[in-house]
C-alpha cells in the first residue's frame, strides 16, 4: 500500500511540471482506480484538492460579487426539450464539471436521484451555483412533467429571471404553455432558447412563429442559425453582426471562433443579418421610448452605425419590462450555442436589485427571506432552501418564522451544487441559501431576524397602508406570498408490510409531505387505511419507489382511484336539534340551514347568514359554525368525496346558555349533512386537457381510441410532419394510457396531460360508477 502511495506521489509531482496530455490523464485515472478504497472520490464534479486542480474550479472559489452581478435564474420547458442537458453544458463551460454528463447515461449533475437517472427525467428541482465572466449565477433546473408542476411553481416564486427552452422541431408544447403561464403569474422576465437545432425537422422560423402565436409573446431575434437539422453548424449574432462557428474537431464545444460577417465571404448571410438587425432595432424602438429617441435622433439615417452596447442596454430594459422576449438558438447535446446563452443570461436578465419588491422598504436592511423548498438528508436532517431578499445570513443565527410564530437557529449554512454542498461563512441579500437546523420551517414560510424586527416592519407597513388607504391585516402585509398548492387528482391506499412498521411509514410520509406539499396523506375514517393523494400516476409511483429506497420499507399500494367531487342540483332546507347532558351541564342547540348550488366554481362552501339570525349570536359562535359546515362538506353523501360549488345559509340558530362550541359545531355539521342528503346530487369528475403528438399514419387509430374513452376532440393541428390532437378526456378513462398509446403507434407518439376542471357526469356514467363503488357490478 505504501509503495502504491509513493508511486502515486511521484507521478503527481511529475504531472505538476508536465503538460497533462491524454496519456498522463489516463495514468492518473488508473492510479485513482487502484486507490479507490482509500481515496474518497465522490462524483466526477467534485475535485480532489491539488490533484487536477487546474482542470476544474472548486466550489470554494465561487465569487461573492455585488448584488448587481448576481443572477437568480430557472430553466423551464416541456418534458424532453433539453433543460437538464443545457444545465449540464452550462456547468461544464463555466468550469465546474470535468466532463459532459448525459441524461441517457444517467450521469448528469442535477438529476442525482436514482429515479431520475433510471427514467431520464427531472423529478426534483436542483439548485447549482457557479460564476461566469465576473457574474455569480444561482441556477435551478426544474422538471418538465405535469405531475411535478408545483416544483416549477415554487422555484419560479423566488427567481428573478428564467430561460424557456424549446425543442426547435416542436415549438411551443403543452407543458411549455403551463410553465409560461406560471412565469407570467410571478412576473418573471425570460429569454427563449431554441434547442435541438440539429434535430431532423428542426425549424427556426416555425418555432419563433409558435412563440408568437401560442404564447402571445413578441420574440426579439438576437441570433439566426447557420443551417438547420443536419446542416446546423453555428449561429449569427444579429446584434454585433458576427458569426459563431464551432470547431468540428472539438468534442466538447469549447473551441469556437467569432468572425465579423463580410461582404466578400458571406454576402447572403450578411444581407439576412442586416435585415434582421434593422427589424430588431425597429421592434425595440417601438417598445422602449428612450431607445426610440436615440434611434430617431442620431442614427435615423443609418442603423449600421448604432453601437451594439446601446442596443443591448435597450433589449435589457425591454426584457425587464416583459414586453418582449429575446430568442437565441443552439444545440445543447451537440455543444453549440451554450456560451452565447450564458452571455445573454448575464446581459439581459435582471439582477435582484432590478426587481421591485414592495415589502423590502419595511425591513430597512433587516433579514427577510422566503423558504421555498425542504429536503431531508439522512445525516444532516431537514435542509431548507431559502431566497434572501434583504439582510444577511450566518451560521448559528437565530431567525423568527412569521408563519409558524417560532424562533429557530441555523446551525450550518451551505452553498447548493445539486447533491453536493459546500459550507460557507455567510451569504448576503439576493442569493439562494441552503440551511441546516431549521426543524419547523416549511415551504412558503417567511423568515425574519427576530419577532421585534417583524413588529417594526408591520408598523411601517401599517403607516404605508394608511397613506394608501389599504385595509390589510398585520400578518398579511408581512407574509411573502407562498405558492398555491394544487388539489390532488389521484389517490390510492398504502399499507406497510406489517403493523409494527406503521410508525416508520408514518415518519416516511411525514418527511415526504414536508418535501413535497402537493402530496397529501389522509386516514380513511371507515377502513382506517392510510390514503396517498397525488398529482398523477407517475407522482404516486415515484413516492412509492422513494419510500422503498430511502426508508427501506416494502409498502403495498392499492389500486389507483380518481378524486371525484360532488355537488347538489337544487335548494333544500333542513333543521336539526342536538340535546345532550354531560355531567351536570345541558348542551342544547337548534339549527336551520339551507344548501343551494352556485354558478361560480368554488372548492370551499360559501357561507352566508340570513338576516333572521341575530348578529351577536352568530358572531360569538362563528368559528364553531364554520368548522361544522366545512367538516360536513368534506364527505358527500354519494361517494364520500368533497362537496363543491355549494352555498350554505344559516337561517336559525338557538343556543342554550352554557352550550360548548364543540356541540354547536357537531349540530351544524349534522344539519348540513341532512340537507345534502335530501338534495338531488351530482358527481363531478376531473376533466383533463390532452395533447397527443402522432404521425399521420397512426392518426386514425388514436382518434378511434380517444372516442372510446369519452374524449372530446377540439382541434387537430399540424406540426411539421406530425399531427397534434388537442381535446378533453375524463381522467378515469386515461389511466394507463401511455402503454396503450405506445402499442397503437409502435412507440412513435407522445402525449401530455393537464387538469382542466371538474365536469358533471352523465346520469348513465354516474349510475355505473355508483354501482361499481357499491360492489353491485
Amino acid at each position: 500500500m505504501l509503495s502504491s502511495l509513493r508511486i502515486f506521489a511521484v507521478n503527481h509531482k511529475k504531472m505538476s511540471r508536465l503538460h497533462i496530455n491524454s496519456m498522463y490523464y489516463s495514468k492518473i485515472r488508473a492510479s485513482l482506480k487502484r486507490l479507490k478504497p482509500h481515496v474518497p472520490l465522490g462524483r466526477n464534479y467534485s475535485s480532489l484538492p491539488g490533484l487536477i486542480g487546474n482542470d476544474i474550479k472548486s466550489l470554494h472559489s465561487i465569487i461573492n460579487p455585488p448584488v448587481a452581478k448576481i443572477r437568480n435564474i430557472g430553466i423551464m420547458a416541456h418534458i424532453d426539450a433539453g433543460k437538464t442537458t443545457t444545465t449540464e453544458r452550462i456547468l461544464y463551460y463555466s468550469g465546474y464539471t470535468r466532463s459532459l454528463g448525459d441524461v441517457d447515461d444517467g450521469d448528469t449533475v442535477t438529476d442525482f436521484m436514482a429515479q431520475e437517472r433510471e427514467r431520464g427525467i427531472t423529478i426534483q428541482s436542483a439548485a447549482v451555483t457557479f460564476d461566469w465572466k465576473g457574474y455569480r449565477v444561482n441556477l435551478i433546473d426544474t422538471p418538465g412533467h405535469v405531475d411535478f408542476t408545483l416544483e416549477v411553481e415554487r422555484c419560479l416564486r423566488v427567481l428573478d429571471g428564467a430561460v424557456a427552452v424549446f425543442d426547435a422541431s416542436a415549438g411551443v408544447e403543452a407543458q411549455t404553455l403551463t410553465v409560461w403561464r406560471q412565469a407570467d403569474k410571478h412576473k418573471i422576465p425570460r429569454i427563449c432558447f431554441l434547442n435541438k437545432m440539429d434535430k431532423t425537422g428542426a425549424s427556426f422560423n416555425y418555432a419563433v412563429e409558435s412563440i408568437r402565436q401560442k404564447l402571445k409573446a413578441k420574440p426579439l431575434l438576437l441570433q439566426l442559425p447557420i443551417g438547420e437539422a443536419k446542416t446546423f453548424k453555428g449561429v449569427v449574432d444579429v446584434v454585433s453582426k458576427e458569426k459563431l462557428l464551432w470547431n468540428l474537431n472539438s468534442d466538447d464545444g469549447k473551441d469556437f471562433e467569432r468572425k465579423p460577417l463580410l461582404e466578400m465571404s458571406d454576402p447572403k448571410l450578411l444581407k439576412e443579418t442586416t435585415e434582421a438587425r434593422n427589424a430588431l432595432i425597429e421592434q425595440v424602438a417601438d417598445l422602449d421610448d428612450e431607445f426610440a429617441e436615440l434611434v430617431l435622433g442620431e442614427f435615423s439615417e443609418n442603423f449600421d452605425l448604432l453601437p451594439a452596447e446601446k442596443l443591448q442596454t435597450a433589449i435589457h430594459r425591454v426584457t425587464l419590462a416583459q414586453t418582449a422576449v429575446p430568442v437565441l438558438c443552439g444545440s445543447a447535446l451537440k455543444n453549440k450555442g451554450v456560451q452565447p446563452l450564458l452571455d445573454a443570461i448575464t446581459m439581459y436578465l435582471p439582477s435582484p436589485e432590478e426587481r421591485n419588491y414592495d415589502f423590502l422598504q419595511w425591513y430597512k436592511g433587516d433579514l427577510c427571506a422566503l423558504a421555498f423548498k425542504v429536503l431531508h438528508d439522512k445525516q444532516r436532517g431537514p435542509l431548507v432552501f431559502m431566497r434572501i431578499y434583504s439582510g444577511m445570513i450566518k451560521p448559528q443565527l437565530a431567525i423568527h418564522n412569521i408563519n409558524g410564530n417560532c424562533t429557530e437557529r441555523i446551525s450550518r449554512l451551505l452553498l447548493p451544487f445539486a447533491d453536493q454542498h459546500v459550507e460557507i461563512p455567510s451569504l448576503t441579500a439576493g442569493n439562494i441559501a441552503l440551511t441546516v437546523g431549521l426543524k419547523h420551517t416549511a415551504t412558503g414560510d417567511t423568515l425574519v431576524s427576530s419577532k421585534s424586527s417583524a413588529l417594526a416592519a408591520a408598523r411601517r407597513a401599517e403607516r404605508e397602508g394608511e397613506k394608501k388607504h389599504r385595509q390589510n391585516s398585520e400578518a398579511e402585509r408581512l407574509l411573502l406570498a407562498g405558492v398555491e398548492i394544487p388539489e390532488p387528482v389521484f389517490f390510492c391506499t398504502i399499507e406497510p408490510p406489517s403493523v409494527s412498521k406503521q410508525p416508520d411509514l408514518d415518519h416516511a410520509l411525514k418527511c415526504l409531505q414536508r418535501e413535497d406539499p402537493s402530496l397529501k396523506v389522509r386516514l380513511d375514517p371507515d377502513s382506517g387505511q392510510t390514503v396517498l393523494c397525488g398529482m398523477g400516476e407517475l407522482h404516486i409511483e415515484i413516492i412509492h419507489d422513494r419510500i422503498k429506497r430511502e426508508y427501506g420499507l416494502e409498502t403495498y399500494l392499492g389500486p389507483l382511484q380518481v378524486a371525484y367531487r360532488e355537488t347538489i342540483l337544487n335548494s333544500v332546507r333542513a333543521t336539526d336539534t342536538l340535546d345532550r347532558t354531560l355531567g351536570d351541564k345541558r348542551h342544547l342547540v337548534t339549527v336551520e340551514v339551507e344548501a343551494k348550488p352556485i354558478e361560480a366554481s368554488s372548492g370551499a362552501p360559501v357561507i352566508e347568514y340570513a338576516d333572521s339570525v341575530s348578529e351577536d349570536i352568530w358572531k360569538a359562535s362563528q368559528e364553531a359554525i364554520e368548522n361544522g359546515i366545512h367538516s360536513a362538506c368534506l364527505q358527500g353523501p354519494l361517494l364520500g368525496s368533497p362537496i363543491q360549488d355549494v352555498a350554505i345559509t344559516l337561517h336559525s340558530l338557538i343556543i342554550h346558555p352554557g352550550t360548548s362550541s364543540t356541540m354547536i359545531s357537531a349540530c351544524v355539521s349534522r344539519c348540513v349533512q341532512k340537507a345534502l342528503k335530501k338534495a338531488d346530487k351530482q358527481v363531478l369528475e376531473p376533466l383533463m386537457n390532452l395533447e397527443v403528438t402522432v404521425t399521420r399514419d397512426y392518426l386514425s387509430p388514436v382518434l378511434a381510441d380517444l372516442a372510446q374513452r369519452r374524449g372530446n376532440i377540439q382541434e387537430i393541428q399540424t406540426r411539421q410532419d406530425n399531427r397534434v390532437v388537442i381535446g378533453f378526456v375524463p381522467l378515469a378513462e386515461i389511466m394507463g394510457y401511455s402503454t396503450v398509446l405506445r402499442t397503437l403507434t409502435s412507440g412513435s407518439a407522445a402525449f401530455a396531460l393537464e387538469l382542466s376542471n371538474y365536469q358533471a357526469m352523465s346520469p348513465q356514467d354516474q349510475s355505473t360508477l355508483l354501482s361499481r363503488r357499491s360492489g353491485l357490478t
